[in-house]
């Protein structure tokens, strides 16, 4: 129950549940089993959507120390805390820490699950994010392309897992400055999406928004919207008008109105996905303040 209100960003209520399971588990287990383990990390995941990175960092933690004292710091989900804290000091902007928590995951992954498994490619996509935001954009490239490759020989070149991939190359391929790059991929991506998801789907979604992003960069701001608009729609219709993610196609759309000099429609977007902020995510989270900047 607990996972289902967190996926509809109902993060408060997930949160409740979780803490139930915890108090049940801790009772009946004791403190160091790891399914207590499980229940600090989903703790920590709503934290993290949440924004609240110190308190995922805690619980992470506390994930991370069961999983090394009773499984072990060689532990596929050993690997897995080290990933989820290496994702949070990212959003810390910690890039030195987070690049070693997460070439911890890739070192396990690689060890007992191989160089050729779905989850050593997640670790490499993650250390890719990392060069990415270190501005590094060759060697992002080199592990997002390692990730794809893993993707399209195991999983096939239409599951969503590649789809993932062919997004984050195509993000690379933005910040490179070869657009004709970026649209090819982000168009593999959204043809997996539409093909295998469906086309309300909010991976769906996500890739409208990306090849949205696009455009904007491109200064076509009529594909733009269409391609926002697209991803509105969807997530207005699957995830609700009060979902973070919504706020975030509304957000997008402000800047496109912004852009084409109708500021009062980038003004009422803008309101709209600050009043969603707000409410689901709270005053002091980042894409909060995003949108009031």
């Amino acid at each position: 129950i607990g996972l289902v209100y967190s996926k509809l960003g109902e993060y408060t209520n997930g949160l409740d549940y979780y803490f139930k399971a915890l108090s049940i588990k801790e009772k009946v287990l004791g403190k160091d089993d790891p399914l207590i383990a499980d229940s600090y990390n989903n703790i920590g995941a709503v934290y993290d959507n949440l924004g609240d990175y110190d308190k995922a960092l805690e619980y992470y933690s506390k994930a991370l120390s069961i999983r090394e004292k009773v499984l072990g710091k060689g532990h596929r989900s050993t690997a897995t805390s080290y990933n989820n804290i290496g994702l949070v000091y990212i959003e810390l902007g910690d890039y030195d820490k987070a690049l070693g928590y997460l070439s911890k995951a890739l070192s396990i992954s690689e060890k007992v699950l191989g160089k050729d498994d779905p989850f050593t490619a997640t670790s490499y996509d993650n250390i890719g994010s990392v060069y990415y935001e270190l501005g590094d954009y060759d060697k992002a490239l080199e592990y997002c392309s390692k990730a794809l490759s893993i993707d399209e020989n195991v999983l096939g070149k239409d599951h969503p897992e590649t789809a993932t991939s062919y997004n984050n190359i195509g993000l690379v391929y933005i910040k490179l400055g070869d657009f004709e790059k970026a649209l090819e991929y982000y168009s593999n991506a959204l043809s997996i999406d539409e093909n295998v998801l469906g086309k309300d789907h909010p991976e769906t979604a996500t890739s409208y928004d990306s090849i949205g992003l696009l455009y904007v960069e491109l200064g076509d701001y009529t594909k733009a919207l269409d391609y926002h608009l697209k991803a509105l729609s969807i997530r207005e219709k699957v995830l609700g008008k009060d979902h973070p993610s919504t706020a975030t196609s509304y957000n997008n759309i402000g800047g496109v109105y912004g852009d084409l000099g109708d500021n009062a429609r980038a003004l009422d977007y803008y309101l709209k996905a600050l009043a969603i902020d707000e409410k689901v995510l709270g005053k002091d989270h980042p894409d909060t303040k995003i949108t009031i900047e």
